[in-house]
C-alpha cells in the first residue's frame, strides 16, 4: 500500500475521516469535499483505494495535492469490500476519533462538530445520528430508522435499547480510537455486510453511546442502478448476496454468545427477520422458480434456528410470507408478497371452526396453524371502507386514442359484498381533483368478480403548472353510501407504454408496472418541451399564492 509521502504540517488532528472508494472517480470529489468543509474544520481525510482500476487514483493524488489535510492511501490489491480499505486506513489514523465514509454518499455540514461536541460532553466509547436517505432518481430524502434516534440521549449498554440492533450501519458514527483498540475492534475481512457484524460487536462492547438527533450522514440510494453499480444490499438477485447476509447472521450469532449477550438473540432474529427477510420477501413475486428453490434452500435451515419469539414480533402478512417459503410453497408465497406493505387479501382462505388461514389447503402442522391464522386480519368483520379485497388486472391493451383497456379480476374471500354486479371505479389522482372512472365488476363465482374498464388518459386532470412524478390508480368499490379504496396489482411484466401528451402543456406519460413492492399499476409523467423548459421552472420560482396566477400567465403566453 501507498503512504503518504510526507510529514504533516498540521497539528494532531481532532477526528480521522476514511474515504473508502473503488473505481468511483466520479463521486469521490463530493465525498472529500463533504469532509473537508465541515464547521469542525481539523480533521484528517484518508482516501483508501480498493485497487481501483478507472481513473480514480489520478482523481484522489489531485485532491491529496489541493489539501494537506487529505492523505492517498491505495491497496496493493482489490480486496473486494470495504473492510480492507477501513482497516488499512485505521492503522495509518493519526485522530484519537474515527468515522468511515463511503465514495457515493457525503457527511453533513455538522457531522463532526455534532458527535465531536457529545464525546466531549461525556466520556463515551462512540457516537451516533440520524442519517438521511437520497434517491438518486427522484430526490425524495428520508430519514432512516427515525424513530430510533429521535431524541438527544445517552445509552448505557444495548441491553437498555436493544432495538438500535436494527441501525447496524458504521457510517452514521464516530467511535473513539481507544475504544476500538481496547477491544481489538477492526472490521471482518473477506465477507460483506461487514457492518451488521462490525456494528453488532461495537453495540455489545460499548459501556456507553450517545445518540444525537440531528442528521450526520447523507447516504444515496440508486434503487434503479444496473447490476455493476449497484451497491452490495442493491444486489439481492444473486444468490450469492442472501449466502453472504446468512453468514453474517452465524458470525453474530456466535458472538453474542461469546460476549454474554445471548439475552439478545430474539432481538438480534427480530432484526433479520423484519429487515433483512424482508427485503427479499417484497422481491419475491419477480423471481423464477429456479431462483426462488435455491434461495429456500439457503434460507430455510436458517429459519429453523430462530426465536419463535422473533416471528411473533411481525406484522401478520410477514409471518404468511416465510411460512410459506418455509413449507416451498413458493407460488403461493409469490402472492402473499405481492400484499406486503398494502395489506391485500389472499384470493383464497380456509376456515376451521373460528379459525381463518391463508389458502385453499388446511396447514399440516402446529407451527403452519400459528403462522398462517389470518383471523386478525378480520377479513369478515372490517367496517365496509376498510375491508380487505384484491383487485389484480387480467389484462391490459392500449385501445383508441389515449385509452387503455383494463380487464380486472377482484377476490373476496370473506364473501363481504352482496351477490350479483358491483359498482366500481377507477381513480387516478395527479392533481386535486381525481379522474374518476366508473365500470361494473360482475360475479363470476363466489368471492370472484371480473370487469373491463377503459382509462382515458388524455382526460386525466394535472395540475395547472404541469406534473412531475408517478401514480398508481385506486380501485373503489361502493356500496350504499360507503366506498373502499384498494391497491390495483398490474401484471408483473407488460410491455411499457409510452405516449405524448399534448396541449398548452404537453407531457410524456408511461404506463408500466411498478419494479418493486406489490407490483401496482404504475402511471408516470415527465413534462417535455417547453414544460420543461420554462413553465415549471417559472412557477418553481413563484412563491405562495402566486403560484397558480404565474401558471395561467405561462399558459396564455404559450397559445
Amino acid at each position: 500500500m501507498t503512504r503518504h509521502p510526507y510529514p504533516h504540517p498540521y497539528p494532531r488532528p481532532d477526528v480521522t475521516i476514511t474515504v473508502i472508494v473503488y473505481n468511483d472517480a466520479g463521486r469521490l470529489p463530493r465525498a472529500v469535499a463533504s469532509a473537508l468543509n465541515q464547521t469542525h474544520p481539523n480533521v484528517e481525510v484518508i482516501i483508501s483505494d480498493d485497487h481501483s482500476t478507472d481513473e480514480t487514483p489520478s482523481v484522489a493524488r489531485e485532491l491529496e495535492r489541493s489539501d494537506p489535510r487529505v492523505r492517498y492511501l491505495r491497496l496493493e490489491a482489490n480486496s473486494g469490500g470495504c473492510s480492507a480499505p477501513r482497516n488499512r486506513a485505521l492503522e495509518l489514523a493519526r485522530a484519537p476519533y474515527l468515522m468511515f465514509l463511503d465514495s457515493d454518499d457525503e457527511l453533513t455540514d455538522n457531522a463532526v462538530e455534532l458527535l465531536l461536541a457529545a464525546h466531549r460532553e461525556r466520556e463515551v466509547d462512540f457516537t451516533m445520528g440520524a442519517v438521511e436517505r437520497v434517491r438518486v432518481d427522484t430526490g425524495r430524502r428520508t430519514r432512516w430508522m427515525p424513530h430510533l434516534v429521535a431524541e438527544y440521549r445517552t445509552v448505557a449498554g444495548i441491553a437498555a435499547e436493544p432495538a438500535l440492533l436494527f441501525e447496524h450501519l458504521s457510517t452514521s458514527k464516530m467511535y473513539a480510537r481507544a475504544f476500538l483498540d481496547r477491544h481489538g475492534l477492526r472490521f471482518p475481512e473477506g465477507i460483506h455486510y461487514e457492518d451488521q457484524l462490525f456494528s453488532a460487536q461495537a453495540y455489545c462492547l460499548a459501556r456507553a453511546f450517545t445518540i444525537v438527533p440531528e442528521p450526520v450522514y447523507r447516504w444515496y440510494i440508486a434503487p434503479y442502478a444496473g447490476s455493476a453499480e449497484a451497491s452490495i444490499s442493491n444486489q439481492r438477485h444473486k444468490l450469492t448476496n442472501v449466502r453472504d447476509r446468512i453468514h453474517v447472521q452465524h458470525l453474530i450469532d456466535e458472538f453474542l454468545v461469546e460476549s454474554g449477550h445471548g439475552s439478545l438473540r430474539e432481538d438480534k432474529d427480530y432484526k433479520f427477520l423484519k429487515h433483512d427477510v424482508r427485503m427479499y420477501a417484497g422481491d419475491l413475486p419477480y423471481r423464477d422458480e429456479d431462483w426462488l428453490r435455491s434461495f429456500t434452500a439457503l434460507l430455510n435451515p436458517y429459519l429453523e434456528t430462530l426465536s419463535p419469539g422473533a416471528y411473533a414480533r411481525l406484522p401478520r402478512p410477514e409471518r404468511v410470507v416465510i411460512q410459506l417459503l418455509r413449507e416451498t410453497r413458493l407460488a403461493e408465497a409469490q402472492l402473499a408478497a405481492r400484499g406486503l406493505g398494502h395489506t391485500v387479501a389472499p384470493r383464497e382462505t380456509t376456515t376451521i371452526g373460528r379459525t381463518t388461514y391463508w389458502g385453499a389447503v388446511p396447514p399440516s402442522s402446529p407451527t403452519a396453524r400459528r403462522e398462517l391464522d389470518v383471523t386478525d386480519l378480520e377479513l369478515d368483520s372490517r367496517p365496509f371502507p376498510n375491508a380487505l379485497f384484491r383487485h389484480e388486472i387480467l389484462s391490459l391493451e392500449p385501445g383508441p386514442g389515449l385509452t387503455l383497456d383494463l380487464t380486472i379480476r377482484t377476490y373476496d374471500p370473506a364473501l363481504r359484498l352482496p351477490l350479483g354486479p358491483q359498482r366500481a371505479s377507477i381513480i387516478v389522482s395527479p392533481a386535486r381533483r381525481p379522474q374518476t372512472t366508473p365500470f361494473r365488476l360482475d360475479p363470476v363465482r363466489p368471492g370472484i368478480y371480473e370487469g373491463k374498464v377503459r382509462l382515458d388518459l388524455a382526460t386525466t386532470p394535472l395540475p395547472l403548472q404541469g406534473f412531475t412524478g408517478i401514480r398508481h390508480p385506486l380501485l373503489r368499490l361502493e356500496q350504499g353510501d360507503l366506498t373502499n379504496r384498494s391497491v390495483l396489482l398490474a401484471p408483473l411484466t407488460f410491455p411499457t407504454l409510452k405516449t405524448l401528451l399534448p396541449g398548452h402543456l404537453p407531457h410524456e406519460l408511461t404506463v408500466e408496472p411498478e419494479s418493486r413492492g406489490a407490483g401496482r399499476l404504475q402511471l408516470r409523467w415527465q413534462p417535455v418541451g417547453l414544460t420543461a423548459r420554462v413553465v415549471i421552472p417559472v412557477v418553481r420560482r413563484a412563491a405562495g399564492p402566486r403560484l397558480r396566477g404565474a401558471a395561467r400567465l405561462v399558459r396564455s403566453a404559450l397559445r
